[in-house]
């Protein structure tokens, strides 16, 4: 699916013969300004969109702020709002958690957001540099996923992460998850987008895992710390995970689900949209489906996505010895995974046939992708041709 959008449009979006507005050059180049924009953005009521406006008459972060706290100008609770937080404390916070701050005013901010809407007039990030983790594709989809969802996603991020690009995602449980663990497997990069704070852990568990993607590529919210995550803050995330990259995929989601969101903001800012099917009875088919009916690119697995990246299938890459694709001697337990695969098999299907449990032939099944032994297509595995 390419630069369509989804049915209906935002009531408050602008006509499409009016060009959205722009941040003002310089608007956070100041170290004034730097504190003002922190503070600007830990106001509740002071969405991105509602900054976005005010800075078209204000110019300056620090005179945004000026306006909000007086009640000039903004939303009439941002006055109190702005009185609870100091910008240069929010700052020296996120400094002491190893934290930057990167500004719409600064060099390392990633243009692609600019296509958004709305988009956000500051970064905090821990991690690697943003340039350094192109080029960018999400991986999305259902927290409640199941063990074949997981499975795909973490084989599309880790085909993709061979191939040198960084899989964004959200962070969250389920797909997010696999998609980051599939990411640090390959190995490759990941971003995680949180939806709270840069101190926040949220989901509580994932702090290895957000430490893991730090210390790979980078965990990024537009939010200072100890802003928690609350319900309305993840839609918001979802418009800088689709605004980072240049495809979104979606691997299971219910109806009503975030990757949906994700994948409308993808068609607002004309990226592509990729979908995985999946069984029709399953009300996690929701939205990959729908998503297919109204023009969504209909993968399998890694090699389609791969192809319509316009990447190499992994096939084609050398394995981690440097070697060419093709047989190698296989371990006991591969050779019983491999024995398994009669055609395009489920995981459970050849856990049974190789006296396995599954998450070990899971395990065994992605070493044997990475070495261009087998593939997975519609959560079901074959080996590939040329091995017995």
């Amino acid at each position: 699916m390419r630069a369509e959008r989804l049915p209906a449009a935002r009531q408050d979006e602008p006509p499409v013969d009016v060009p959205p507005p722009e941040w003002p050059a310089g608007f956070a180049r100041s170290a004034a300004d730097r504190e003002a924009l922190a503070c600007l953005l830990a106001i509740p009521s002071l969405t991105p969109r509602r900054l976005l406006r005010l800075a078209q008459t204000e110019r300056r972060a620090s005179a945004c702020l000026g306006a909000v706290a007086t009640g000039r100008l903004g939303p009439p609770a941002g006055r109190a709002e702005a009185s609870l937080r100091s910008g240069k404390e929010l700052l020296q916070r996120a400094e002491a958690l190893g934290a930057r701050f990167v500004s719409v005013s600064d060099d390392e901010y990633p243009t692609a957001l600019l296509d958004l809407a709305d988009p956000p007039a500051g970064l905090f990030v821990i991690g690697c540099p943003l340039p350094d983790l192109e080029p960018r594709v999400a991986i999305v989809g259902a927290r409640n996923c199941t063990a074949t969802g997981q499975e795909v996603a973490k084989s599309l991020a880790m085909s993709v992460g061979m191939a040198g690009v960084a899989v964004v995602s959200g962070g969250a449980r389920g797909i997010d998850k696999a998609a980051h663990e599939g990411a640090l497997v390959a190995p490759g990069r990941t971003i995680a987008v949180l939806g709270s704070g840069i101190d926040i852990t949220y989901p509580p568990t994932h702090g290895d895992l957000f430490a893991e993607v730090a210390a790979h590529g980078a965990v990024v919210t537009e939010y200072p710390p100890g802003v928690r995550a609350k319900p309305f803050r993840f839609p918001a995330r979802n418009r800088i995970i689709a605004g980072l990259c240049r495809a979104v995929v979606v691997v299971e989601g219910a109806e009503g689900s975030g990757s949906m969101i994700t994948a409308d903001h993808a068609l607002d800012v004309g990226r592509d949209v990729l979908a995985v099917p999946g069984p029709v009875t399953s009300d996690l088919s929701y939205a990959p489906h729908r998503l297919i009916r109204e023009g969504a690119t209909l993968i399998r697995g890694a090699d389609d996505l791969l192809e319509d990246l316009g990447l190499a299938p992994f096939a084609a890459h050398p394995d981690r010895n440097g070697a060419g694709a093709g047989p190698v001697s296989l371990t006991p337990e591969e050779a019983r995974v491999v024995a398994a695969l009669r055609g395009p098999t489920p995981v459970d299907r050849v856990a049974v046939d190789s006296r396995l449990d599954a998450p070990r032939v899971l395990g065994v099944l992605i070493g044997l992708e990475l070495r261009g032994a087998v593939r997975q297509a519609g959560g079901r595995w074959e080996r590939r041709p040329g091995w017995s």
